[in-house]
């Protein structure tokens, strides 16, 4: 008989890094309302940060989540994959089992509903998406699954709207409009599951205008915020979380500004194989962590995940972030 190439199951087959004891204190000090995390968990540059040796990354995105949920600080992650194709209620199931009762999933709507334009395979739009902000769609296809999959490990439904044909500017009315029809026929999310919070986030700031608050505000959504070169910087975007309050916080760091709105390649080959800080924004981060501080300082929950292309590293990243809200409290 052959011996399989890996053990069976996942805790073997992926290892967990030892964490330092600077970190396992830094964990404890940070209020449980708290969740920090990464946008995704399958790099294999992580190893000794999150991964005990090297893994590769195929094995890391099949097996890996069981280690990454172990980091102290990993209290979240924001699943980005079904973006691309809608997860089914067992797929949901699947991951939850992964992770233990205290770990939160953040998850993005697949782009059936938040994409204006259906695309090919190299990201180029094709036609209009006639889905776009369908609430049918949003029910079926993400709410539900979610809810039934992941149950109590369910954290933030985030609905992050793709950037518009500028064409479309001019009817950003009607599309808040649609907007409004679908988070109102989720409202009973809220009743159903009372933990979870629903949020919006988006790549135009030309969404960022009274209507849209409003509308976010009627129907107890959250304002997902964007630190991304196609956005405003955070300093910028903080008015809405104001207009907002009190409530809790989701806020994803995908990108340095240093490489524009449209350098996510560039981040990648500088930054690859995203096992140091490259480019820390310590200017970001400042402002993040005093958001953050005042969003759990007052009773409420913040959710933050971070990609390896805000500053070269996200478990760094992470790290740095909690030691900015630590010294703040």
């Amino acid at each position: 008989m052959q011996t399989a190439l890996f053990p069976e199951t996942e805790t073997e087959l992926v290892g967990a890094a030892t964490p330092e004891p600077a970190v396992l204190d830094l964990a404890a000090s940070l209020p449980p309302t708290l969740r920090l995390g990464t946008s995704s968990w399958h790099y294999p540059g992580w190893t000794g940060l999150v991964w005990k040796r090297d893994y590769p990354a195929e094995i890391l995105s099949r097996h890996g989540l069981p280690a990454y949920a172990q980091h102290p600080l990993l209290k979240t992650v924001c699943l980005d994959r079904g973006l691309y194709r809608p997860l089914t209620t067992t797929q949901f199931a699947e991951l939850a089992a992964q992770v233990p009762a205290d770990f939160r999933f953040v998850i993005k709507a697949p782009g059936l509903v938040t994409d204006a334009l259906l695309r090919d395979g190299a990201g180029r739009g094709t036609k209009v998406n006639d889905d776009f902000l369908n609430l049918e769609r949003a029910r079926l296809d993400f709410v539900e699954p979610a809810l039934a999959g992941l149950g109590t490990k369910l954290g933030v439904l985030l609905f992050q709207i793709s950037p518009l044909p500028s064409s479309w500017w001019k009817r950003l009315p009607e599309l808040i409009e649609r907007l409004h029809a679908m988070l109102n026929a989720i409202r009973y999310v809220r009743e159903q599951a009372p933990d979870v919070i629903v949020a919006v986030e988006v790549r135009d700031p030309q969404w960022l205008t009274p209507f849209f608050t409003s509308v976010l505000r009627e129907t107890g959504t959250t304002y997902g915020l964007g630190l991304h070169a196609k956005m405003p910087p955070i300093t910028e975007q903080l008015p809405i979380l104001r207009a907002l309050w009190p409530g809790p916080l989701v806020c994803r760091w995908n990108l340095n500004p240093l490489h524009g709105a449209f350098g996510y390649e560039e981040a990648q080959r500088q930054y690859s194989p995203y096992d140091r800080l490259v480019d820390p924004d310590l200017e970001t981060r400042a402002v993040l962590a005093k958001v953050i501080a005042g969003t759990v300082g007052a009773g409420q929950r913040a959710y933050v995940t971070l990609s390896n292309k805000a500053e070269g590293s996200a478990p760094l990243s992470v790290v740095a972030l909690a030691q900015a809200v630590h010294g703040l409290r």
